[in-house]
């Protein structure tokens, strides 16, 4: 107890000759330490200081009451750590300082929590490093929250919510890209990318660590591969997005069909590195199916990124640029997408950020906007806020109650409203509505939404259950008929035919009951008599039975929700929209 007292107390200044002398006689010793408890409340709290004031300078200030004397008292930690079994000293240094940090910022609970085990942790690794990385730690739980919450309230019902999907084939660099928008607006700081960085270093992954701001989980961190649809967002002066990214990797194309479902906007990043962007294109690449896919998502905008533009095997060149956009029309304009309309392409840079948000040098050739400008010069999207709700659950978890998370397609919900969970029809409630993470009283169509629901357990919901508005329920069932394009299948497709629909944010299995009659693709005209069979790039019409009820409404009514993908054997095989509910024969 005396010795962990005297010594930060032997380095002030004017104690400095008293110290040493009474440590013969303790109790005077101890007397005079309870009196002088009280002026060295600041000197408890200064590890907290320390990095920032070492990294300043280390210049040794007479210690009078700033900054200086906290650093003082880090070195007798230092050095006394090997004399008095320095881990129990610091620790215990570290947990009157905790205390002393739980007593004094007040309202900090969440962040102040991690901050106070943080430094805890510190103590008992003892070296100055360890502490900077707390410090690291502590700056994070500080600095990040800021931009994220502290600014949206006052002028959040002005801008208008866009949801950005980026797609693409792997390693194009989508998720490089989100993390340095991320880091150019401001949503992520520069020390936590510092972090990151180091941490990425030691996996031998450094051009990596732009990514981790959206690949969160360990593993896809490990393997460089996004398997979630990572989440983030981030303003402009006009608008407020929401980045989607999509995992590249065929064997998670579900995952990114649900990213899509709930884009408005997709940014297909290929790579312009030689032989990259050949096998992204090529078939069984993933360049192709993402551009397909993002279509019948009904995503009608897309901007085509090329990245790694700066690659040496690229160096900027327009021959190059050109050479993937002659590519990438023609098969774009196949997919449906109009190349003077919804076609924007434009290089960058994702790992030194070129043309992301400031035009660049090497590139005199480019005219355009740079992307983020571009993002926000866009028109804004027709959505219409008195329409019924409709909101496709792409996720559910407990909290506190459920809660479910989706893109609101349609209508406007609001806190305590009451709405109905279809196809299993509970009425629940809206308990909070949270836009991004930041809590909110109402929400407009297009806005990607967490809500915390009253009467329905977590148990009873999933993926593909829709919200509705009681006065207007969605339509459910298991028989409907479908405009179907067959994309790519080896052989014939007959009726009895089975495959994986993706609709919405809704997966379920089944099969092709009738062949209806072909359409032919330039004319439009239907065949009189029924196909016995339909194979690759015919457009028939066809009865579909799901394996159990799903939600869903015709392509005429609600195009978000009556567009559909076939997929069978990992490979997307037809796309198609929803003509007519068939209602169950009882």
């Amino acid at each position: 107890m005396d010795s962990r007292d005297t010594a930060p107390d032997s380095w002030e200044q004017e104690e400095d000759a008293e110290a040493p002398a009474p440590a013969a006689e303790l109790p005077a010793a101890f007397a005079a330490l309870n009196v002088n408890a009280k002026p060295f409340v600041p000197n408890v709290n200064a590890p907290v200081f320390v990095p920032s004031f070492l990294q300043a300078s280390s210049a040794g200030i007479p210690a009078s009451d700033g900054p200086p004397e906290p650093a003082a008292s880090m070195e007798v930690t230092d050095t006394a750590a090997p004399v008095e079994n320095g881990n129990t000293e610091a620790d215990m240094a570290a947990e009157e300082e905790t205390w002393e940090q739980k007593e004094e910022p007040g309202g900090g609970e969440g962040g102040g929590g991690q901050e106070e085990l943080g430094t805890e942790g510190g103590g008992e690794e003892g070296g100055a490093a360890g502490r900077e990385d707390e410090e690291m730690m502590e700056e994070e739980e500080e600095e990040i929250p800021l931009p994220k919450v502290a600014p949206p309230p006052p002028d959040a019902p002005k801008k208008e919510h866009v949801n950005v999907v980026f797609i693409g084939h792997v390693d194009a660099g989508k998720s490089t890209i989100g993390g340095q928008i991320m880091y150019l607006t401001g949503m992520v700081d520069k020390r936590t990318l510092e972090k990151y960085e180091r941490e990425a270093k030691e996996k031998n992954r450094e051009t990596w660590y732009l990514s981790w701001a959206l690949d969160t989980n360990q593993e896809e961190r490990d393997k460089g591969k996004t398997v979630e649809v990572g989440r983030a967002y981030f303003e402009t002066e006009k608008k407020h997005f929401t980045i989607l990214d999509a995992p590249g990797h065929k064997s998670f194309v579900p995952n990114m069909i649900g990213g899509a479902s709930q884009a408005d906007l997709a940014v297909l990043v290929i790579s312009a590195r030689k032989g990259e962007f050949e096998t992204g294109f090529e078939k069984g690449g993933q360049t192709r199916e993402h551009a397909m896919l993002a279509k019948t998502a009904g995503v009608k905008h897309l901007i085509v990124l090329v990245n790694k533009m700066d690659d040496p095997t690229v160096n900027w060149s327009l021959e190059r640029y050109e050479e993937c956009k002659e590519k990438l029309v023609p098969f774009l304009k196949k997919v449906g997408f109009n190349p003077k309309k919804d076609i924007h392409f434009m290089p960058c840079s994702g790992l030194t950020g070129a043309n992301l948000k400031d035009p660049v040098p090497e590139c005199p050739w480019y005219t355009g906007l740079p992307f983020i400008s571009h993002l926000d010069s866009l028109p804004n999207f027709n959505r219409s806020s008195d329409g019924p709700v409709r909101l496709p659950i792409v996720d559910k978890y407990k909290d506190m109650g459920t809660v479910i998370l989706g893109k609101l397609e349609s209508g406007s919900i609001s806190k305590a409203q009451q709405l109905v969970m279809m196809p299993n029809r509970h009425t629940v409630e809206v308990l909070s509505l949270l836009s991004d993470d930041v809590e909110t009283d109402d929400a407009g169509p297009g806005e990607n939404l967490k809500l915390r629901l009253k009467g329905i357990e977590e148990e009873e919901i999933l993926p593909g259950f829709i919200l509705c508005s009681p006065d207007n329920l969605c339509h459910s069932g298991r028989t409907f008929d479908a405009q179907i394009v067959i994309i790519e299948h080896k052989s014939i497709i007959c009726p009895g035919y089975n495959a994986v629909l993706h609709i919405h944010t809704c997966i379920e299995e089944v099969q092709i009951t009738a062949l209806i009659c072909l359409v032919d693709k330039k004319t439009g005209e239907k065949s009189k008599t029924r196909p016995r069979f339909v194979k690759q790039d015919q457009v028939c019409i066809a009865r579909l039975r799901a394996a159990g009820v799903i939600c869903l409404e015709t392509f005429k009514d609600f195009p978000q929700m009556g567009r559909f993908t076939l997929r069978d054997e990992g490979k997307t095989i037809a796309i198609g929209k929803v003509l007519k509910l068939v209602p169950e024969k009882d």
